[in-house]
């Protein structure tokens, strides 16, 4: 039997990015995925790579922030060694302004863009394009530049790629040998919670459609509460719901019709887009809303990563840094809120 120093069980974001931190590093590494890369949320369509307002700053916005500056060399590194496309651009995001309280809250929080994103990324204010924007009463939009996004099939597929390319293995059965890192998703959630005799998160069903639009290099869209994503094939992805109730976690019904609805009501360029796809999965959402990463409480050479709901893709490059931080390095940079311990109270 083959040895690793490490063993990822799961090949989504989480597990992927764990996986390449690690091979990176010079480990051996081993990912076991018994239904194949991205089989579960990271294989969706939406693929926001998008910050939390730039206010009352806390460990979680200031690790989203690190990863979102990770992600614009992550990903071009990515495509590079493989020579396989991740859908990858640093577009921005437009939101529009509702009125005048709302104006008068953007402009506070481009003041604290200015500090607390370290003249990295702007928040600013600009007029509403006519061919690419949502209806805005004001006529304007807050246009970030700290937004980026992804296809994520595309992605998980080249990052995939990526790790085996430096050395690493990704098989649907293997038997466990080295570190072991836990990156199982929505359903890892539910065993965690039964190993752990309470709930440590749970399943939240998201439902997303893709439209027929080429608006490919135009910012990302935050509307209505949804994310209007116009990747780089000349398609334009809307997500998505979040059902905890649900009957059928994978199959799509009337709340995407309304969703669409929506997104058409609130983008007028998308009035006219036929609809080429809808999907339908689970999303980790951990107890914390959080992460859950480090250690397997009372399990040796066991670690979790895992409970990335919604913000799975931004959150990735800092949650591989930091798990092999963890095992490879022997350092412990788990921010608050995001041990696993955080998760059992």
């Amino acid at each position: 039997m083959a040895s690793y120093d490490v063993t990822v069980r799961g090949a989504g974001i989480f597990g992927l990015s764990v996986a390449w931190a690690c091979v990176t590093r010079g480990a051996c590494v081993q990912v076991i995925a018994p239904q194949g890369v991205a089989a579960g949320a990271s294989g969706g369509i939406v693929g926001a790579l998008a910050p939390h307002t730039p206010e009352n700053w806390n460990p979680k916005k200031e690790f989203q922030f690190q990863s979102l500056l990770m992600a614009r060399e992550l990903w071009p590194e990515i495509e590079a060694l493989t020579g396989l496309p991740t859908g990858y651009a640093r577009t921005g995001r437009l939101q529009p302004v509702a009125d005048d309280h709302a104006l008068a809250l953007a402009e506070t929080r481009g003041r604290n863009a200015r500090t607390l994103w370290q003249g990295r990324a702007d928040w600013t204010l600009v007029e509403t394009p006519s061919d690419w924007g949502p209806k805005s009463p004001t006529g304007l939009c807050i246009h970030d530049t700290l937004s980026a996004h992804l296809n994520p099939r595309l992605a998980t597929q080249a990052l995939a790629r990526a790790v085996e390319m430096k050395g690493g293995s990704i098989t649907r059965d293997g038997e466990e040998s080295g570190a072991v890192v836990w990156a199982t998703g929505a359903q890892g959630l539910a065993e965690l919670s039964d190993a752990f005799q309470r709930p440590v998160g749970n399943a939240v069903k998201g439902q997303a459609g893709l439209l027929a639009l080429d608006r490919s290099g135009a910012p990302q869209l935050f509307a209505d509460t949804l994310h209007i994503m116009p990747h780089l094939d000349g398609t334009v992805a809307v997500g998505s719901t979040s059902e905890r109730d649900f009957t059928s976690p994978d199959s799509t019904d009337d709340q995407l019709d309304a969703l669409i609805a929506r997104a058409r009501a609130a983008v007028p360029a998308l009035a006219d887009a036929p609809v080429l796809q809808r999907w339908a999965g689970l999303r980790p959402r951990a107890k914390s809303r959080a992460p859950m990463l480090g250690p397997w409480p009372g399990r040796e050479g066991h670690y979790i990563a895992n409970g990335g709901f919604k913000i799975g893709f931004g959150m990735a490059a800092m949650v591989g840094e930091t798990m092999a931080r963890k095992i490879i390095d022997a350092k412990d940079a788990i921010p608050a809120g995001f041990r696993v311990e955080d998760n059992l109270r």
